[in-house]
């Protein structure tokens, strides 16, 4: 009985394997390595736990920052990913960045990976790794 409980069970995670073809066709990152300052009034809304700031003209069309819990920052560019807008993506809702061309919505927060929430787009929103020390963020995609 186990034996085809557990044959049923890898048959069920072969079947929900994914492809990975489509993600070959989303837009990659340009290099990106910028240092911002905590102490800097720009950025004072992202101070606190929850808060966060979208900084114009950096990144390919801004990067909006979150502050995930006080110590660790989320950063995600606001290029849509699945089109050639020429609009930045806004942030709406505390949770979802929006592609303003296709209405399309991208998840934000520590560990959603800008995942898409509309059915049928498959292209992530391009994420920045965030590096903190002391008062200085370090966000680059290397």
């Amino acid at each position: 009985m186990i034996k085809k409980a557990l044959l049923f069970i890898t048959f069920l995670t072969i079947l929900s394997c994914s492809n990975n073809e489509n993600l070959q066709n989303c837009i990659q990152s340009l290099p990106l390595s910028i240092t911002a300052d905590l102490n800097n009034p720009e950025l004072i809304s992202a101070l606190v736990p929850g808060g966060f700031v979208e900084l114009n003209n950096r990144g390919e069309k801004g990067i909006l920052l979150i502050n995930v819990n006080g110590n660790e920052f989320v950063a995600y560019d606001k290029r849509c990913p699945a089109s050639d807008c020429n609009q930045p993506m806004t942030f709406e809702r505390g949770i979802v960045l929006k592609c303003q061309c296709d209405n399309s919505e991208y998840g934000v927060g520590f560990g959603i990976g800008g995942q898409p929430q509309t059915n049928g787009f498959v292209c992530p929103a391009i994420e920045y790794r965030v590096i903190k020390n002391g008062t200085v963020l370090r966000i680059t995609n290397f």
